[in-house]
């Protein structure tokens, strides 16, 4: 059986193809033990751990992209939790994901807000000063 799920994060979009195999875990192509950065990669080993047996004999394939690093990550965990879940129907999992964090199995919509003039910033705006 195969599972196709996506995940969002900021500009960062993860699409996932979970499927019954030996066991791999491939984000673009590259084996996840050899995934730069570090921070970025126990992020992603997180996930896998909480969800213990479901993630053995399953190939995992992730292709993601947009957005920063940590942007990257958290929308690869949102679409590998998607995908376990919906390839397990284990209800036990699916509680498990919510409780520890609810942005696995729900993708985090928020965006930058963009710069406006009159400051440095999308909010901050220049003092006024009348002395």
């Amino acid at each position: 059986m195969i599972v196709n799920t996506s995940g969002k994060r900021k500009k960062a979009i993860a699409r996932a193809t979970i499927k019954s195999g030996t066991g791999r875990t491939r984000i673009n192509k590259k084996p996840l033990e050899i995934l730069e950065p570090e921070l970025a990669r126990l992020k992603i080993l997180e996930l896998l751990n909480l969800a213990g047996n479901a993630v053995a004999g399953l190939d995992i394939e992730v292709n993601v992209q947009g957005g920063g690093i940590m942007g990257q990550a958290d929308a690869v965990r949102t679409a590998i939790a998607k995908g376990l879940v919906q390839l397990t129907k284990d209800t036990s999992l699916r509680e498990a994901f919510l409780e520890y964090d609810r942005n696995l199995l729900v993708s985090d919509a928020r965006q930058k807000e963009r710069k406006k003039f009159g400051g440095p910033g999308a909010r901050a705006k220049r003092q006024k000063s009348y002395r």
